[in-house]
């Protein structure tokens, strides 16, 4: 058997319904994609910081979602409502369309549309990377779906934390600040945005933050690992349902990754994306910063 008739086989044997999850319907198999890829109700999209990739090849009928972009405005600060329902509405997205996120930061596509209330939004069970060497559909063409309308709900503040809920959050024992990044990017060793020190910011965490890297969270040809091993795997912040929990990264993917896993594989309430994360936190003036100290290991379960 070839490299890509395995793969293949792999990731159409792959099932969502053993794992545990706490909400169904969030994760889209492979299977099911191959089976739906072309219903006129699915739009299909791509996240990812930039075009290369997409421009190169991508799922065949997928959209692009430019983080820098679509989502993002210069500052790294997150698009404001009428950008983001001209972002649905250029994308083929109605308030009935089943979405299916993948990429770089799929997470965080889907954090936005349930900001806004979006009903059915799902994150593909695999990486872009596995589901090209599997020989399933691709392609290089650019898509254009047509245009939509698309009336947008407020926003739903309780999944969303701004600098000032941070602020707040700090010592605060109802609260726990959760700094998803790098261990080097949480001691204060490395800076991103830019790769390095960008011109007035700060290199370290938020005061009281606990630091819990979240690499290790899907498995080989990127699967989401069963909800036993997320538990395991986050259980500083995973166990208890009391209080509530604020993640972050630098821009934001980081941190809507390990909202969703809490979120809708795990089942934990009270979970809120501080959106503006380090590039917003480490460049405002005034915001206490501190730097060293050890993090919470998250190692792959095998």
């Amino acid at each position: 058997m070839t490299s890509s008739s395995t793969t293949e086989k792999t990731l159409l044997d792959s099932t969502v319904r053993d794992r545990g999850y706490a909400v169904g319907e969030v994760v889209a198999e492979p299977r099911w994609l191959l089976g739906h890829l072309h219903d006129p109700g699915l739009r299909l999209i791509e996240v990812d910081v930039g075009p290369v990739a997409y421009d190169e090849g991508h799922i065949e009928g997928a959209v692009l979602w430019n983080v820098y972009q679509d989502l993002k405005d210069p500052g790294y600060q997150l698009v404001d409502k009428e950008k983001t329902a001209s972002l649905a509405a250029r994308s083929g997205i109605g308030a009935d369309t089943t979405v299916v996120l993948y990429g770089y930061a799929p997470a965080m596509g889907f954090w936005l549309l349930k900001l806004y209330d979006h009903a059915d939004v799902r994150i593909l069970d695999c990486s872009r990377e596995a589901w090209q060497e599997a020989g399933l559909p691709w392609g290089a063409t650019a898509v254009t779906p047509p245009p939509t309308r698309y009336q947008l709900p407020d926003q739903d503040t309780r999944i969303r934390a701004a600098l000032s809920t941070v602020q707040d959050a700090i010592q605060d024992p109802g609260r726990t600040i959760v700094d998803v990044r790098t261990e080097s990017e949480f001691r204060g060793e490395r800076f991103w945005p830019s790769g390095g020190q960008e011109p007035g910011g700060r290199a370290g965490h938020v005061p009281s933050a606990v630091s819990l890297p979240i690499e290790g969270l899907r498995r080989e040809h990127g699967a989401f690992r069963d909800a036993a091993d997320l538990r395991r795997a986050l259980a500083p912040v995973s166990l208890s349902d009391s209080g509530e929990v604020i993640t972050y990264c630098t821009i934001g993917a980081r941190a809507s990754t390990a909202w969703f896993v809490l979120t809708y594989l795990l089942g934990r309430r009270r979970v809120r994306v501080y959106d503006g994360s380090w590039a917003q936190w480490g460049l405002a003036p005034g915001t206490p910063v501190e730097s060293g100290g050890g993090g919470i290991s998250l190692q792959p379960t095998q």
